[in-house]
């Protein structure tokens, strides 16, 4: 037992002479080593080294600790690099989690002004069918006065008709009274100043009376020569205002624009005015370009059927005709 000891504290002495002679002074401290007896069984002797098998043993425990500190040096390596890794994934994952919310934000922002245009399409949809409600009933109301006008405007005609007839009849009347009261009054004559006087009364009566009927079938012809005469100035009229007209491309067979014009004894124009819209400014406003842009209308010599039918006619703008 004695002898052991002596072997093991001789054994110890060598390695701690063999460490300090071979160690350096950059070589890291060695990590401490806590052993404990696990068994009870009786220490083997040591055998007796040798001084080469003692330098060898330092040797190997020399290269032994190197394992280890090499080991621990890979260990603390691995360490650190599974550490800069859990932190590099840990990046990766706030960096992903930080992407899905950025997205997520954008996918709401994105749903946000779906749902606004969305709104907004359906409020612009609403005021497009109340805009398009107004406008029928303003265009509905608009034929129904333009229809009124119509009837109106026959109804006085017929009016005026009727009082140009029973004028025309009343003086037709008058003058068959005057004639009669000048028969009579012939008579009366021709029986106080004989026969003569009586064949002379009825010769001035019955010249008188052919008189008035020339003037009647005169008048008439006249009148029919004014109508023929304004009808053909009139088509021409249209003929140069259809070449001067170019409607919009938003025209509809619909659309109907009156214009009220005033002309010059010369053709020139006096003055035009709107007094039926369409319902579309840039149609009324072609038609009225249209009749501005005629330097001269044609327009008949005669100054009576001038005044009578082209000092102020109204005439009306349509694609598919032009009335007026």
């Amino acid at each position: 037992m004695a002898l052991s000891v002596a072997l093991h504290l001789l054994i110890l002495g060598v390695a701690l002479a063999g460490w300090s002679w071979t160690s350096s002074e950059h070589e890291p401290p060695p990590r401490s080593i806590s052993a404990r007896l696990i068994t009870q069984q009786e220490p083997e002797p040591s055998p007796v080294v040798e001084p080469n098998d003692q330098q060898e043993r330092n040797e190997e425990r020399r290269a032994e600790e190197q394992r280890r500190q090499a080991e621990a040096a890979r260990q603390e390596e691995a360490r650190r690099i599974a550490e800069q890794k859990r932190q590099d994934e840990q990046e990766k994952r706030q960096q992903q989690e930080e992407r899905e919310r950025q997205v997520a934000e954008a996918k709401e922002r994105e749903a946000q002004k779906a749902r606004e245009a969305e709104a907004a399409r359906q409020k612009a949809r609403a005021e497009a069918k109340e805009q398009a409600r107004q406008k029928a009933e303003e265009e509905k109301r608009r034929q129904e006065e333009a229809k009124r006008l119509a009837e109106e405007q026959k109804r006085k005609q017929e009016e005026q008709r009727k009082r140009e007839e029973a004028e025309r009849k009343r003086q037709e009347e008058q003058a068959r009274q005057e004639a009669e009261r000048k028969r009579l009054e012939a008579e009366r004559k021709l029986r106080e100043q004989q026969l003569e006087a009586q064949a002379d009364a009825a010769q001035k009566a019955r010249a008188e009376e052919a008189r008035r009927q020339q003037e009647a079938a005169a008048a008439k012809a006249r009148e029919a020569q004014m109508l023929s005469e304004s009808e053909k100035y009139q088509a021409l009229i249209r003929e140069r205002l259809s070449q001067k007209w170019y409607p919009p491309s938003s025209a509809t067979e619909e659309m109907t624009a009156r214009l009220q014009i005033t002309l010059l004894p010369t053709g020139e124009l006096a003055g035009v005015k709107l007094v039926g819209t369409s319902g579309n400014t840039a149609f009324d406003n072609s038609a009225l370009s249209a009749v501005r842009s005629l330097n001269r209308y044609p327009i008949p010599k005669e100054r009576d059927t001038f005044e009578r039918y082209f000092r102020q006619f109204t005439i009306e703008f349509n694609p598919r005709r032009m009335i007026r």
